[in-house]
């Protein structure tokens, strides 16, 4: 299975923030705890473990059994749920929506990541366990963001009238998305395992988070992931004191905005995910998941009639901590209260905001994971790769934006040369002897000289651009090809990882495609990977 990869620098996808930070930049150092190398683990697990109760491993381990009990677990799987009970044993955590049918493909390039981080963690820490978590994120309520995933270029999606958390939400309707799904699947038996997959997660379970839980558990559970749906009252309970802090005293409205402007002064370059509000909880029940404010000596719940005093409230979240549901400043400090966790996989986008949670950790006394960002894949058939050779396209030319893609390699086809930036140079340097004449003669020359080496600069770039124009018409068919195998690796001009839904590739790879990622990703290698299969 040939293999390369390219720093993720030089792809073009991904931000100056990341970048510095893969970079170990010193400008960004104060907005995380420990770089995401082997060594760095070392430190981190001594000082989880001095943070983490029994008390909280008794009710996770708990929690996680009664929420497997009725699926098929497998053996790895369990005996991991059973060993969170020990105090040697921690996590490592991606996150993602609910996505139907796990939306795009790095769903998998993440728990993948997961998995093999906990498997190269035990090689070099032999005396603790560790774990592969996926935390289910139920309690979003963003449906439109969840409800398709994309298949050869066409939108499979669920209509519905959806409100509330979305892990709540009832299955109905998906029948009707399995017809459309089948009769483009096709046939075959990947075609038929897909579809039962879709069948027995969607029509045999009758809320989204189930759903889903069953899907995750079907493709990853022999590989010993454990699945979570934090969205749960015993889980909350051990959260009461974050919770309280957060709605009486406004902790990390004050904690994230102080960072946050710490870290727009580091780089003009680096935007600010995530703004906070003054409390950043929802109050969820059935199809209800809103916000709740502070306003005239009374909390309350946006667009309901339910209100309390500060007293009213305090009783109700010992009563009831289930109903709070935290907002995406407080999910992250919410999975590090309740988990043994040293590291948190996400994308470039999820740690962009976690850089900006640091101080209200510290406030909150929760020990601040190790980032460390998911790997990302580009997979190839060996069809694409045989074409990708024989028209000379090379790894990195593919990650070009498609006009520069298509200027390069016209310009590498043409049997004409289409780059004046020889003769450009040619040109200013006998300008430079112009300068000088002007200066030592009449200085009021200098600007007529630099007006008319801009005007003949412009006019060989002009020209340029036209031959280069001339030639892609010339050359359209061949332009048409290179633009075309761009285009399936690169759906929608944008990253495969990002479009392509699992289903596509596990039509042409079958039960070959999760042994593969497993076998190859490298999580703490730090470039993108392209695979061909």
């Amino acid at each position: 299975m040939p293999t390369d990869c390219i720093p993720f620098k030089e792809t073009g996808y991904f931000s100056q923030l990341i970048c510095d930070y893969l970079a170990e930049a010193e400008s960004l150092k104060p907005f995380y705890n420990r770089f995401p190398n082997i060594k760095n683990f070392e430190a981190q697990i001594k000082q989880k473990q001095d943070n983490f109760s029994q008390e909280g491993r008794v009710v996770l381990v708990k929690t996680l059994q009664e929420q497997y009990n009725l699926l098929e677990t497998s053996d790895a799987t369990d005996t991991n749920i059973k060993l969170l009970a020990d105090n040697k044993t921690f996590t490592i955590t991606t996150g993602h929506q609910l996505n139907l049918f796990t939306g795009p493909l790095y769903f998998l390039y993440k728990i993948v990541s997961t998995i093999n981080l906990t498997k190269q963690l035990k090689i070099q820490y032999p005396e603790y366990n560790f774990v592969p978590i996926y935390w289910m994120a139920s309690e979003d309520h963003d449906f439109e963001e969840i409800n398709y995933f994309n298949f050869k270029g066409k939108k499979i999606r669920w209509n519905k009238n959806a409100s509330g958390a979305v892990g709540d939400l009832d299955t109905t309707g998906l029948d009707n998305v399995l017809d459309l799904f089948a009769k483009e699947l096709g046939i075959g038996q990947n075609a038929k395992f897909l579809n039962t997959l879709f069948e027995n997660a969607y029509l045999k379970h009758d809320n989204l988070a189930k759903a889903t839980h069953y899907l995750a558990n079907a493709l990853f559970g022999e590989h010993g992931l454990v699945i979570i749906d934090a969205n749960n009252k015993d889980l909350k309970t051990l959260f009461i004191p974050q919770i309280k802090t957060e709605l009486f005293n406004n902790t990390s409205f004050q904690k994230v905005t102080e960072t946050s402007n710490q870290l727009s002064q580091v780089s003009e370059n680096y935007a600010i995910q995530v703004n906070p509000r003054d409390i950043n909880l929802f109050y969820i029940t059935k199809n209800v998941r809103e916000r709740i404010v502070f306003k005239d000596q009374k909390y309350s719940v946006l667009n309901t009639s339910i209100s309390w005093t500060k007293e009213e409230l305090s009783k109700h979240i010992d009563q009831a901590p289930e109903c709070f549901s935290p907002n995406v400043i407080m999910r992250p400090l919410y999975q590090e209260v309740i988990l043994p966790n040293l590291c948190y996989i996400g994308g470039g986008g999820e740690l962009a905001y976690w850089f900006q949670l640091k101080a209200n950790f510290e406030t909150n006394n929760v020990v601040f994971p190790i980032l460390l960002l998911r790997n990302s894949v580009l997979i190839k058939t060996k069809q694409q790769a045989d074409k990708l050779k024989k028209l000379s396209i090379s790894d990195k030319d593919l990650f070009l934006k498609r006009d520069s893609f298509i200027n390069k390699k016209v310009r590498e086809i043409s049997n004409i040369d289409i780059d004046f930036s020889e003769q450009i140079q040619h040109l200013k340097s006998q300008f430079q002897q112009l300068y000088k004449l002007a200066e030592s003669t009449d200085k009021s020359f200098v600007g007529a000289v630099a007006s008319q080496e801009k005007k003949q600069i412009n006019g060989l770039a002009h020209l340029e651009k036209r031959l280069l124009t001339a030639q892609k018409r010339k050359l359209k068919d061949q332009v048409e090809r290179i633009t075309d195998l761009q285009y399936q690796l690169f759906p929608n001009y944008s990253l495969q990882e990002r479009n392509t839904n699992f289903s596509e590739l596990y039509l042409e790879f079958g039960t070959d495609l999760i042994p593969q990622l497993i076998k190859n990703l490298k999580p703490l290698q730090g470039q993108f990977l392209i695979l061909e299969l």
